[in-house]
């Protein structure tokens, strides 16, 4: 079994949502074992929609359609499957007293025009819409099967999982089977030395296969396993992570949902250790991510935003003498800041960052991208210097990583 996808509506076209749909039905599909190999994207015109139809249904066992099921004008969908199957468009009074109930509930009168999503291809079946107006529903038509479910996606969600999805899957018998994936996540490696550490595993191996994705941050690397059931899946894709592991070693942090802030809250918590933070360039945004996960407060502290030298030197106690013979950015300012940041909040460990982020400001000596993380950890410290590439952001959010990463990597290794 395999199905494509066809996301209805000229606002995906313009750029003026963004098709979450495609990527969230793609993925579901997938973890039931059903292959996706082309998504397509139409505007709100019956008669291009047919086209994209037509053309899937060449292709594909299944077609999906996400939108074009409202009561207005342009929802054009029901029009597009009757004219590509040759089927009328019938009206249920089932779903128009559902919609009539729908209404009352909320004390309003059913506006007239709502009357039109009442009205599905003959012989089609009904899939419920428990969220909204505009019920689904699934026909069969020289073979191959279409599926129709509203654009919203907190409607369309449970009508793909909890009916069209078992559809497909009795429909394909006995070849059904279980697609997983894990995204392995890695840190202060470029693509590059990835792709040179596991070349050999990328060209060779099929099944699980490896992705490779690069971010302005990180690496990630997808293992994709087709197997008979979630149980085996899970050990082809455990036997891949454990020689992905052997050959990235602790750049290889985390997987899945896993982030490298999330990480270190629970080392932190594990060890029960207090952390702070001293930021310049980055200017808070490692504070923010150490504050993402609930119950921060067991572990942090504080802050402080010395963006300024005064702030460093008046606030923070950055000795003065160190920023007027070091300068600001060095390696002396971030290891003062790390220390005097962990006194001043009483902390076991602090993260200190200091740099030049662009896009001015920048020397022979000491040029944009340049940036200095401080790791303070029970009264040792060390400072660990950066040269990043990218716009002014990218540097900000590199650095910001990179802090992160060096500190779990402390605490993991300290705590052993």
């Amino acid at each position: 079994m395999n199905a494509e996808i066809i996301a209805c509506g000229t606002e995906l076209l313009l750029g003026q949502i963004e098709d979450t749909n495609s990527s969230y039905i793609s993925r579901k599909l997938a973890e039931a074992g059903i292959s996706v190999f082309f998504r397509t994207t139409a505007g709100d015109n019956a008669g291009r929609l047919v086209l994209a139809i037509s053309a899937a249904a060449r292709r594909a066992d299944a077609v999906i359609i996400t939108g074009g099921l409202g009561p207005t004008v342009d929802d054009i969908t029901r029009d597009a499957v009757s004219e590509f199957t040759g089927r009328k468009i019938i009206p249920r009074e089932d779903i128009l007293l559902n919609l009539d109930e729908f209404f009352k509930k909320r004390g309003v009168k059913m506006p007239e025009s709502n009357r039109v999503q009442a009205g599905i291809p003959d012989g089609a079946e009904i899939i419920k819409n428990s969220r909204g107006t505009a019920p689904g529903f699934i026909l069969e038509h020289e073979g191959k099967v279409i599926a129709c479910m509203p654009g919203v996606p907190y409607e369309m969600k449970p009508m793909l999982t909890d009916t069209v999805i078992p559809y497909l899957l009795k429909k394909s018998g006995e070849n059904a089977a279980v697609i997983k994936y894990t995204s392995l996540k890695v840190a202060a490696m470029p693509e590059s030395a990835v792709n040179d550490a596991i070349k050999d595993m990328f060209e060779s191996y099929e099944n699980p296969s490896i992705g490779i994705l690069a971010h302005h941050t990180e690496i990630e690397l997808r293992v994709t396993a087709k197997a008979g059931s979630v149980v085996k899946a899970d050990e082809m894709i455990n036997k891949v992570k454990l020689e992905i592991k052997k050959r990235l070693g602790d750049n290889l942090y985390g997987e899945n949902e896993e982030t490298l802030h999330s990480l270190l809250a629970k080392a932190l918590t594990a060890e029960k250790l207090t952390i702070s933070t001293a930021e310049s360039c980055t200017s808070g945004i490692i504070a923010a991510r150490l504050t993402e996960t609930p119950g921060s407060s067991s572990y942090y502290r504080g802050g402080i935003n010395a963006y300024s030298n005064d702030v460093k030197a008046g606030v923070l106690g950055v000795d003065s003498v160190v920023i007027k013979e070091h300068g600001a950015v060095s390696p002396e300012c971030a290891c003062e800041m790390a220390v005097k940041c962990a006194e001043l909040f009483k902390t076991d460990c602090a993260i200190s960052v200091t740099g030049i982020a662009g896009p001015d400001g920048g020397t022979a000596e000491k040029p944009v991208g340049l940036v200095y993380v401080g790791i303070y950890y029970k009264e040792a410290v060390c400072v660990h210097k950066f040269l990043f590439s990218g716009n002014r952001e990218i540097i900000r959010q590199r650095a910001a990583v990179m802090a992160l990463f060096e500190m779990l990597k402390t605490v993991n290794r300290m705590g052993k």
